[in-house]
């Protein structure tokens, strides 16, 4: 049930399934005017033929709105059949979830007045408890094979850690995110800027299919609705707000995933970004958003550790453990005296270690035991063991 009680749930849940055809995306005008009027006074204020509604146009700063803005809810209203969209999204296996409803993720409260109306939904998991521990993915429409690679690797990462994978089902990045959380079976969600029902892009019929089968298929905008290029900027607000962090994998200066980001920002989310080199255009907004409040992140492992709960900590990174990097300081010192090539006698690997020969000599015998060196003679040279896999100095005593 919505908002307005069990007694006028229905009512309030049609009100609002119909404003969601009248008002774009983030209209925070038609937010406050919800705010103060509820969604069934509302949508009967606009579906009247009463064009001089003095609470609608009224001078006061809450509700003031021009003759012509108006004008143009209106023309909307006159064609809008809610009972027919709710029908629609039922026949395509999904439902119309609003304010107050159990599913509805109050983490959107958030965004005020600009919060969606409602939002349109395809797939059988309940997206308030998805959204509790969810992480948006986004990037690139156009992105390099590295770009590709990483998000596809964050999405299965974070899904194997059991973490829900948010993006908004475009090329590039967004659905090599997605197709990473579903090749490793977690969680996914996609927010379309369009009806949930509309299949964009084209070429991600199957895997839009495949997310709503596995995953959740959200939007604001009504059964059959199509995108525009301010529907994705404006669809963008919702990944920021539904997820606890945003993750920017490739993004020139200009772009919607910097949107995004900022919104997340904006909304006290992290950001995170994932670096590229320094010379790709692709990589540039990232670094940008990097120099400020962003946190670099190179794996899920970093993501989860910024967005996670008390424990949840990755790995320490560190290189390889060479043998010699167990030896103590005394005898790797002895070890770093003698030269790559060829053997020299003990007095010249003490001058060397800068120590007494007794102590060298002694440090050796250890050191031909582990493999390190062995004896020529009256010499000793390192073993070629110790040569290949060293990190010490080259070249002559």
């Amino acid at each position: 049930m919505c908002e307005a009680g069990a007694g006028a749930g229905e009512q309030e849940r049609i009100a609002r399934a119909a404003l969601t055809r009248v008002m774009e995306p983030g209209d925070a005008h038609g937010g406050r005017w919800l705010r103060e009027f509820g969604a069934r006074e509302l949508w009967a204020r606009l579906a009247s033929a009463d064009h001089a509604d003095a609470a609608l146009t009224g001078a006061t700063a809450l509700t003031g709105a021009t003759a012509r803005r108006l004008a143009g809810y209106r023309i909307r209203a006159a064609a809008v059949e809610p009972d027919r969209d709710l029908a629609a999204i039922a026949a395509a296996g999904g439902r119309f979830i609003c304010p107050g409803d159990h599913e509805w993720p109050t983490q959107l409260d958030d965004l005020g007045d600009a919060r969606p109306i409602g939002l349109w939904t395809r797939g059988r998991a309940d997206l308030r408890k998805w959204a509790l521990r969810s992480v948006a993915v986004v990037g690139a429409r156009a992105c390099t094979p590295y770009g590709a690679h990483m998000a596809a690797s964050l999405g299965s990462g974070l899904a194997e850690r059991g973490w829900v994978v948010v993006s908004g089902a475009a090329f590039g990045v967004d659905g090599s995110a997605h197709r990473g959380a579903l090749s490793a079976g977690g969680a996914t969600v996609a927010v379309l800027a369009c009806g949930v029902d509309v299949v964009y892009p084209r070429g991600h019929a199957e895997l839009i299919g495949r997310i709503a089968e596995q995953g959740l298929v959200i939007g604001e905008l009504a059964p059959g609705d199509h995108p525009t290029p301010s529907r994705f900027v404006l669809r963008n607000r919702v990944i920021a707000a539904l997820t606890r962090g945003t993750v920017v994998v490739e993004a020139e200066y200009r772009s919607g995933s910097l949107v995004t980001a900022r919104s997340a920002q904006k909304l006290g989310r992290f950001t995170m970004g994932v670096p590229g080199p320094a010379t790709s255009g692709l990589s540039a907004g990232v670094h940008e958003l990097l120099r400020g409040e962003g946190v670099l992140v190179t794996d899920a492992d970093e993501v989860a550790e910024l967005v996670g709960g008390i424990g949840e900590l990755a790995p320490e990174r560190r290189g390889p453990v060479l043998p010699r990097d167990l030896l103590d300081p005394m005898s790797a010192r002895v070890l770093e005296a003698l030269p790559a090539r060829g053997a020299v006698g003990g007095e010249q690997v003490a001058r060397g270690a800068g120590t007494t020969t007794d102590e060298t000599l002694g440090r050796l015998y250890e050191l031909h035991s582990l493999g390190f060196v062995e004896r020529h003679g009256d010499g000793w040279q390192l073993t070629p063991t110790a040569i290949g896999g060293s990190n010490a100095r080259r070249g002559g005593p």
